[in-house]
């Protein structure tokens, strides 16, 4: 098998796929940081475009606004226009490609992505139901409240959730901890979730009525295993990548 690992690259992939692949990587993400490829693969393979597999580290990634301190990912029986990329074009997928995922987000990660628009949204809504409850005094019929500084912070397998909901007259503070576990492969559910009078405090009141609340995560995402830790968040799964 070929791989463009050090000393060992075949012509095909150190001179045109293994580039291309990179541009690609590249293209799809917002930011990557010392990215390392190894393409494993037969010259025969390549040329009937067929890749067994790609395996891909890389640190300081961002995808869609998710910042990820570590992103491990191994792809299997990848599709792509090898023809036209030997003719200069750019890389594509002819097909979904499977990706095994392991991930690292640390508290400054988690932070810096609660805006993204994969985890805004949902944050958002959830809060709106909780308003909703009646669990703040806050009224949460008003179209002019907006939540301000929204934080997160990590503590072993515990995530507390701090922000400011700013209303017509006021601004109240308010904090959420909970753990979170697996419902099903693509949910993540909350576990003894309270209310705390504030960030720091040790207790706070039950919710007892949001206990297994779900975030969906999609039908095209997998997780294995979720741990949350002093201080990250590590999570191993699998994707499927649309072309």
């Amino acid at each position: 098998m070929a791989t463009d690992g050090e000393g060992k690259a075949t012509g095909l992939i150190s001179k045109v796929l293994g580039p291309a692949i990179r541009f690609w990587l590249r293209s799809q993400m917002e930011q990557i940081e010392q990215l390392e490829l190894q393409i494993l693969a037969g010259d025969r393979q390549i040329l009937s475009g067929q890749i067994p597999q790609v395996l891909l580290s890389a640190q300081s990634a961002v995808y869609q606004g998710i910042h990820l301190s570590q992103v491990n990912l191994v792809g299997q029986a990848i599709q792509v226009n090898v023809g036209q990329v030997m003719r200069g074009k750019a890389l594509q997928l002819l097909a979904p490609v499977p990706i095994d995922v392991v991930v690292c987000l640390t508290e400054a990660d988690l932070n810096a992505s609660l805006n993204a628009p994969l985890l805004a949204p949902a944050i958002e809504d959830f809060l709106k139901i909780l308003f909703a409850s009646g669990i703040a005094e806050v009224d949460s019929a008003s179209p002019d409240i907006k939540i301000d500084n929204l934080q997160a912070k990590l503590a072993e397998s515990w995530l507390t959730v701090r922000a400011d909901l700013l209303g017509t007259s006021q601004v109240t503070p308010i904090a959420l901890r909970t753990g979170l576990t697996l419902s099903t492969p693509n949910q993540l559910q909350l576990t003894q979730p309270h209310w705390l009078p504030h960030p720091t405090a040790k207790r706070g009141l039950p919710l007892s009525d949001f206990e297994g609340y779900c975030f969906d995560l999609g039908d095209g995402t997998t997780i294995e295993q979720l741990s949350i830790l002093d201080d990250r968040i590590h999570l191993q799964g699998r994707l499927q990548v649309s072309p």
